[in-house]
């Protein structure tokens, strides 16, 4: 199965402990990761059955409330962990994928500290290059007369280069300095409690 930014959002709920995909909604929505993956019900509930049909995450339960439809819960299998780490390793180096590069930094977290850093390093060396291809490309068209306002969008490309940029090294510093917690077992204990207390709350 090619993942998409919703599957991979997907597997990453379900690394938190077990759901059904009524409460993976409500996580999503909770969490505003609506701004980054659509949820729709019809897409959802396909890209749900698409997993459990590949294996990368397995039923485990059904329950029924009331006059609710039954609800099947599902659990992450070594294939759909194995698979997100994938994805996400390929995803974080590239600069021309943007929602999938703003899904994979929101789960950034479950991979090395040291992993991260070097794959970001790797998107930084090129968007500084694809910024000075830009920049180069602008200067030419300058002196050969083209009016500025040909260049408008390239110029406002170049500026979001620059603020990428400079996000990038700040993060990168971030990651390098032992006293930030990265990944869910550097938290400390009390964080993990609220974590959880505000997840069951969400859910209950």
């Amino acid at each position: 199965m090619t993942l998409t930014p919703l599957a991979v959002v997907i597997l990453g709920l379900l690394r938190e402990g077990d759901m059904h995909p009524y409460e993976m909604r409500r996580l999503i929505r909770e969490r505003r990761d609506d701004r980054l993956v659509s949820i729709a019900n019809g897409t959802f509930y396909h890209v749900v059955g698409r997993l459990e049909r590949d294996g990368l995450i397995v039923p485990v339960g059904v329950d029924r409330q009331g006059g609710r439809p039954e609800r099947t819960t599902y659990s992450l299998t070594d294939t759909g962990r194995s698979a997100e780490t994938t994805w996400l390793r390929r995803e974080l180096p590239r600069i021309d994928n943007l929602m999938e590069h703003r899904v994979a930094l929101a789960e950034a977290h479950v991979l090395p500290r040291e992993e991260v850093a070097r794959l970001l390093t790797l998107r930084r060396d090129a968007l500084a290059a694809h910024r000075q291809d830009l920049r180069s490309g602008v200067t030419a068209a300058e002196d050969r007369g083209v009016p500025f306002q040909f260049l408008v969008e390239l110029e406002r490309e170049t500026a979001l280069l620059d603020a990428d940029l400079a996000w990038l090294d700040t993060l990168l510093t971030r990651l390098a300095d032992p006293g930030t917690a990265w990944g869910i077992h550097e938290l400390p204990p009390t964080t993990r409690e609220r974590l959880t207390a505000y997840r069951e709350s969400v859910l209950a």
